[in-house]
């Protein structure tokens, strides 16, 4: 059976003198950097650059609205076809009607995003000719 402190095939100690509980400690030194690097690196990836100013729910793509914290790519993809099928967002609140937004979600939101008013209709006229009864 092989132990540490035996000395191997060329006549050398594998781990020298020291201490059983000092080379527990050194065997976990690599271990406790890599978490850290890993934590570390959670952090830079996991943060997203929120927009500058807030952006129009009538106007903005799915990539941009991907950025807002709290909305994800799926959810960004969600806003857009349901503006697509829907028509405009009277409000930021119609966001409710979107599945994975709730009222939490939605005041984490808010302060990034903003609704156009939508262009009023002019009147539609029947072809400009005045309409006459008989």
């Amino acid at each position: 059976m092989y132990s540490p402190t035996e000395p191997s095939a060329s006549g050398e100690s594998q781990c020298g003198d020291l201490p059983r509980a000092m080379r527990l400690r050194l065997r976990g030194w690599p271990l406790l950097l890599l978490c850290c690097v890993m934590l570390v690196a959670g952090e830079g990836i996991g943060k997203k650059t929120p927009p500058a100013a807030p952006l129009d729910l009538n106007a903005a793509s799915a990539v941009q609205l991907a950025q807002v914290p709290g909305i994800g790519p799926g959810t960004a993809k969600s806003i857009v076809q349901f503006r697509e099928k829907s028509g405009p967002f009277q409000r930021v609140e119609d966001l409710l009607a979107i599945r994975g937004i709730s009222a939490r979600k939605l005041e984490q939101i808010r302060p990034y995003v903003t609704v156009s008013k939508p262009l009023p209709r002019k009147p539609s006229s029947s072809r400009g000719s005045p309409i006459t009864s008989a």
